[in-house]
């Protein structure tokens, strides 16, 4: 059974479910069959860039892989959609564009950890239902603003009427929140007119492969990323020379191990990656993803 990652390069136009959908259509083609597939890290469908695809067991890890995030972006101002984005309606027009001046003083209000508002099109659940689809159906609801933290937001410049930035963040963070508090700062409305995914967790660009690129490779799993190198911030525990304990661990025992390190870690019995697991409160093995 693969058990892997996939770096996939999102094209535009698509989304991410669409996206998961035809690489596991080339997989299979290419006589890859996975247990399972999954992405995380959602990208808007007009968002382009790093998509991580995890097959197999490796999608037991979506909670545990770090998913700091790296954008390109472009905003404009003085004009918004109801999307926050350019395949929205435009919805306010004012006019009021800030100068360069102005957008450098309001960033450093903007990073940090801070209490952001979801886009009310987004694929936040509402009782049940999608936040995009109340949406579109001009239904009246509230979301909850949830704690992100923005690291750094670059000024790059200006691209024909647009502003450009780099912005560092963490998971759960919408670049077109962002847009719209920024320009609420400034005094104006605003909205995304491109967003580009530089890099999510150990996963960048220039290293992603696109679905064209999927298809013309004659070895599929020579795009796969293992597991361990996924994993790599982890410290290694190795079990070697012990098959009673490495049953015992396999069946779930709690043993008592010597040297196991802090927190999370990988636990490799005789060479092998076999999940991730913590030493409880007694100094004792305990599973956190079993991986076989």
């Amino acid at each position: 059974m693969i058990s892997a990652f996939l770096n996939l390069n999102k094209e535009r136009g698509m989304t991410s479910a669409k996206a998961v959908a035809k690489v596991k259509h080339l997989l299979l083609e290419k006589g890859v069959k996975p247990e399972k597939i999954g992405h995380f890290g959602t990208l808007d469908p007009d968002g382009e860039g790093v998509l991580p695809i995890a097959l197999g067991r490796a999608t037991r890890l979506f909670d545990i892989i770090k998913n700091d995030k790296i954008y390109y972006t472009e905003f404009v101002f003085g004009k918004t959609t109801d999307t926050l984005d350019g395949s929205g309606v435009f919805s306010e027009v004012n006019g009021n564009v800030p100068s360069e001046k102005e957008i450098l003083s309001v960033i450093p209000s903007l990073v940090g950890r801070i209490m952001q508002l979801p886009p009310k099109y987004s694929a936040k659940s509402v009782n049940g239902r999608r936040a995009y689809d109340l949406a579109r159906e001009g239904k009246e609801f509230d979301l909850k603003a949830k704690e992100i933290e923005i690291y750094s937001i670059d000024y790059l410049g200006k691209v024909d009427s647009a502003f450009a930035f780099r912005v560092s963040c963490s998971t759960g963070t919408y670049i077109r929140s962002l847009v719209r508090d920024m320009a609420s700062a400034l005094g104006t409305v605003g909205y995304m007119r491109l967003i580009r995914r530089e890099q999510c967790g150990i996963f960048k660009l220039d290293k992603a492969v696109c679905l064209d690129e999927i298809a013309a490779v004659n070895d599929v799993t020579d795009l796969f990323i293992p597991m361990d190198a996924v994993l790599s911030f982890l410290p290694t525990y190795n079990l070697t020379d012990n098959a009673e304990g490495a049953r015992l661990i396999l069946n779930g025992v709690p043993l008592q191990l010597s040297g196991m390190p802090e927190g999370v870690f990988q636990m490799n019995i005789d060479g092998k990656l076999c999940g991730l697991g913590v030493k409880n409160e007694e100094g004792r093995f305990n599973w956190v993803v079993r991986l076989i």
